[in-house]
This record gives structure tokens, sequence and C-alpha cells, in this order.
């Protein structure tokens, strides 16, 4: 008669560390492929706002080239170039520091500065393309 075997929590302890070295030699994907050329809609920060804290704990400064963006972590740089034609390559390298913008189709919520920068206080709001430069 043959004994039955059964994989015993030792099996699965081997396979768990198996995988958590795996992983480790994962070799992390380059700023760029984070945010590959991401493109939606920007909007910038009412003036109002001025002062307000951040989701980070900084307040908003509507000089300082900043931005808000929904999964980037704090501290991550990004840059934002403007791609409707009539208003050539206008582009601007922001710091996040924020969370948003909830807007469905808005990806990046601006700055004054970073607004003055890409010609778009008039319309408000404007296509965009977004690429990581670093993340902190």
């Amino acid at each position: 008669m043959r004994r039955e075997r059964r994989a015993g929590p030792g099996w699965l302890l081997v396979a768990l560390l198996a995988l958590t070295f795996t992983a480790a030699c994962v070799h992390p994907a380059p700023p760029g492929a984070l945010v590959p050329g991401q493109e939606g809609l920007a909007s910038y920060y009412a003036p109002s706002l001025a002062g307000r804290p951040t989701a980070s704990g900084e307040r908003y400064d509507p000089r300082a080239l900043t931005a808000a963006h929904r999964s980037l972590p704090f501290g991550s740089v990004v840059r934002v170039e403007r791609v409707d034609a009539a208003h050539g390559k206008r582009a601007v390298q922001v710091r996040i520091n924020d969370r948003g913008p909830f807007v469905d189709g808005r990806i990046i919520d601006l700055s004054g500065a970073a607004a003055d920068e890409l010609g778009m206080k008039q319309a408000g709001v404007v296509r965009v393309r977004i690429e990581l430069v670093s993340l902190p």
C-alpha cells in the first residue's frame, strides 16, 4: 500500500520565499515608463486657493511650479506639454505636491505659474501630455 503525500505548510513557505526573491530581482521601470505619455486635460488652481494646504501638507503657492496628480508620489517631477497645435510646443516641469484632479478626463491640476508657462489661463482647460521626469 502506498502512502499519499500531501503538500504541507513547508511547501507554501518555500513557494512564498521563491516569489519574494524573484520579485526582488526585477529591475524598476525607468521614470518615463511609469506615466508613458499620458494625455488628457489640464486645469489650474483658482487664485482663491493660495495659502491653503495641499494633500502633501504644503501650502499652495500660485507662484511655484507645482501640480496635483491622482497617483504619482509627492515630490515627483513631471514635464507637462501643451499639445494643441494652435499654441506651438509649450512645456513646463512641475513638482507633484497635491492630489487631484477629480474631474473625468482631467489628468493634472497646475499651479498658476505653471498655467502661465503654458499660456492656458484664458482657456482654463487645455489638452496636455505628461511624462515623468523623476521620482522623489
